[in-house]
């Protein structure tokens, strides 16, 4: 993976979306027209963090690398450098995946 020159702002951060599987349990292979868009990705950059009310930075919980778990339509699509990425802010992601 090339190394992307790109910083998110304050508390937003860049998500690259993991794929999810083609085929359910039962062996049934799932169309790429009838699959969901992965809720499911890994952060590739970060922010340097908020402000609180007395100006004091406070970063952010999320760091490169981790894979986490996102609302159904949080963030804003971009490409940058030909790869899909999601930007959102860190209040868009539920949790971190282990």
């Amino acid at each position: 993976m090339a190394k992307s020159n790109f910083r998110p702002l304050h508390d937003r951060v860049a998500v690259r979306r993991v794929e999810s599987e083609s085929k359910t349990a039962g062996g049934i292979i799932i169309p790429d027209t009838a699959k969901e868009k992965p809720q499911e990705g890994e952060i590739t950059a970060i922010g340097s963090g908020a402000r609180d009310e007395a100006g004091k930075l406070v970063p952010l919980d999320v760091k490169a690398g981790d894979r986490v778990l996102f609302g159904k339509w949080s963030g804003t699509e971009v490409t940058l450098n030909g790869e899909d990425l999601l930007i959102m802010k860190e209040s868009d992601i539920m949790g971190i995946i282990g």
